[in-house]
Formats: C-alpha cells, sequence, structure tokens
C-alpha cells in the first residue's frame, strides 16, 4: 500500500509540471526579464535610491513568483475562499488609507498608500481589484445557475463593489476606478447581457456621468491632460510629459538609442516606463511588449473559454480585462493616443506592489488553467 501510494504521489507530481500552462508563463517570465533590464538602465542614471530600488524590484518579482508557484499548488476549491480573503484584506486596508497618517497627496495627487512594516510602500487598491473580480464571479455563476435571483444578485454585486470603490473615488485614484469598472463591463458582458443594454448604459454615462465627473470631479491638471490629447499644442505645461515620452520612444530607433544622450522623461521607471523600453531597446523591444501581452492575453481567453466553472471564466476575464486596460493604456498614453493618467504597465513598471499583486492575478490564472489541463 505505501508503494502504491508513493506511485500515485509521483503521478501527481508528474502530472503537475505536465500541466503547467507555458504559453502563459513564457510571456510573463519574458515581460519580467525585459522590465528589470529596463529598469536598471533607466535607475542607474540620476536616481539616488539605485541599487537598493532596482533590489526590491528583483526581490518583489522573486516574492511574486513564489507567490505564483503557491496559489498554483491550491486546489481550485479554494479560490472562493482565497477571493473572499483577497476582499476582505483589501477593504480593510482602503479603510486605513485615509487615518493612517501617511499621505502622499503632495508628490502623486492621490492618498493612496500605506506605509506598513517590513513591506513599506502598498497601494490596496491594486489588490481590491483581484479580490472584487473573484468575488462578483462567485455572484454571476450563482446568477446564472438560477441560485440567485437577478434583483438579488445585482443587489450583492452593488454591496460588493460599493465600499471599496467609494473609497477608492475619495482618495481619489479615478485610474484605478476606471480598471474596475471597465474589468466589470468585461465580465458582465460575457455573463450575457445583451448588446442593447451595453449600448444604452454607455450612451447614459456618456450624457449624464461624463459631465458630471468633468465638473466635480476631475481636477484641474486632469482636465488639462484631456484637453491636450484633443487640441495638441494647447497648453504646453500640461502636454510636456507626453512630448518628452515621444521624444525618447522616437530616439531608439530600431535596436535602441547608443548615442549616450538619453531624453528626459518624467517617471519614466514607472507611468512612462515605454518610452524607456523604446530608448534602450528600440522598436524590436517595444514591438516584442506588444506581442508578449496580445499572446498572454489571447492565451487567458482560451483558458476561460476551457474553463470547468463559469465562475472560473468570469475570473480569468476579469483579470485579463484588467491587465488589457494597464496595457493599453500605458502604452497608449506614452505614444499620445490616450489621456496621461498613473497606470503602469504590467510586470515592467517599477513598484513592489503592482508586481506582487500581477503575480498574485497570474497565480490565480494559471491555477485554473493547470485545473483545464489536468482534467
Amino acid at each position: 500500500m505505501a508503494g502504491q501510494k508513493s506511485g500515485i504521489e509521483k503521478l501527481r507530481g508528474s502530472a503537475y509540471i505536465r500541466s503547467i500552462d507555458y504559453y502563459l508563463v513564457v510571456p510573463i517570465l519574458l515581460l519580467t526579464i525585459i522590465g528589470l533590464y529596463v529598469l536598471q538602465k533607466v535607475l542607474s542614471v540620476g536616481f539616488e535610491a539605485y541599487p537598493g530600488n532596482f533590489y526590491r524590484q528583483i526581490a518583489a518579482a522573486v516574492l511574486g513568483i513564489c507567490i505564483t508557484l503557491f496559489i498554483c499548488a491550491l486546489d481550485t476549491q479554494f479560490l472562493r475562499m482565497i477571493g473572499w480573503f483577497i476582499y476582505a484584506v483589501a477593504l480593510f486596508l482602503l479603510i486605513l488609507v485615509p487615518i493612517d497618517g501617511f499621505d502622499l497627496t503632495w508628490k502623486w495627487g492621490a492618498d493612496s498608500w500605506l506605509n506598513l512594516p517590513v513591506i513599506g510602500m502598498f497601494q490596496p487598491s491594486e489588490l481590491a481589484k483581484i479580490g472584487l473580480v473573484m468575488v462578483a464571479s462567485d455572484i454571476f455563476e450563482r446568477m446564472g445557475e438560477k441560485e440567485y435571483s437577478i434583483l438579488k444578485g445585482f443587489g450583492l454585486l452593488a454591496l460588493v463593489y460599493g465600499p471599496p470603490m467609494l473609497l477608492i473615488l475619495t482618495q481619489p485614484d479615478f485610474g484605478t476606478a476606471m480598471v474596475i469598472i471597465f474589468s466589470f463591463v468585461c465580465v458582465l458582458f460575457v455573463w450575457g447581457v445583451k448588446y442593447r443594454y451595453f449600448v444604452l448604459a454607455i450612451s447614459s454615462v456618456i450624457v449624464i456621468a461624463v459631465p458630471f465627473v468633468w465638473r466635480f470631479y476631475l481636477k484641474d491638471y486632469q482636465r488639462k491632460r484631456i484637453l491636450s490629447l484633443v487640441f495638441e499644442g494647447s497648453d504646453p505645461k500640461s502636454e510636456y510629459n507626453l512630448v518628452q515620452s515621444k521624444a525618447a520612444i522616437a530616439s531608439g530607433g530600431l535596436a535602441g538609442n547608443h548615442t549616450g544622450v538619453l531624453v528626459k522623461v518624467p517617471v519614466k521607471e514607472s507611468d512612462f516606463i515605454y518610452s524607456a523600453v523604446s530608448e534602450h531597446l528600440g522598436f524590436i523591444g517595444t514591438t516584442a511588449v506588444v506581442i508578449l501581452a496580445f499572446f498572454f492575453l489571447c492565451r487567458c481567453m482560451y483558458v476561460a473559454n476551457n474553463a470547468s466553472r463559469k465562475a472560473f471564466s468570469y475570473i480569468i476575464v476579469g483579470l485579463a480585462a484588467s491587465f488589457a486596460f494597464h496595457f493599453i493604456e500605458n502604452m497608449g498614453m506614452s505614444v499620445g493616443l490616450l489621456p496621461v493618467t498613473g497606470i503602469p504597465l504590467p510586470f515592467l513598471s517599477l513598484g513592489g506592489t503592482a508586481m506582487l499583486v500581477n503575480y498574485i492575478s497570474f497565480g490565480i490564472i494559471l491555477n485554473i488553467s493547470m485545473e483545464n489541463r489536468l482534467r
């Protein structure tokens, strides 16, 4: 019996290795490597905290990979419990943000961070994105199976989304709020809401919500960023970051800028990391980032389509939508196609919080993919 049990355990271990979806793993690892390479180049020029900040980024990536492996080792039946746990922790931390006495509004225009012991600066809204998707996916599945009525289901969704969204908007962190809304809309669409309701909702948002947000929520510098995108050259001060980003991208050429004269781009290590990728790796590097991101997202949709449960499909769609928003917005704003926001580029931008949260999301997606392949 002992020998038989040992054989079963070996078989399970072998199956576990074979079940790893390398179509998901390889793009993420390559993006992380590209990010670390570019960050080393960026941080080594003019950053007083270097090399400490670079070592912390490496540590975050390594820890993120370890967390991913841990999540993959869990049975998918625990995902619902994990989702509620992440949601509860994120909500608790969001409540602490305005009362902890640590405020970076003077620097970033929003009070979105906590200064935690050992961990350091942490942004709870990043964690909330995962918790909301996982909890909402369970509710959507229960509505689909008629366990919850439509009225009860959407009432629960309102209760789940309401407190975190209110706390995030009051920080104010409009960028993260947009990511959460986009992710929710994508899951809602996959769940089965008809096209005409989407058209009606979008029309209502344009007619009612947009003027209200423009007048009462957006700050003056945010309105100027949007206007400068529509009317190029109208406000050179507001367009400075964008102009410098375009110049850095152009200087990269085919394989990177090897002249030694680099373009100064504000927040090049984070919000405008895509310009740094072009500057150091050129058109080849930026194209590689786009292809890897696109391939990863396509693979996510394939995994979602083959998931054993609807809730798993919704989780992957929601998390992939969050990744997609970050990829599209960050790259789009760097080249002047979208308004400038504080949205980092996943797995590339400097930031331990973002790196860890991205790997947690990736671990959940990989866990579901492995469960599909083991069936």
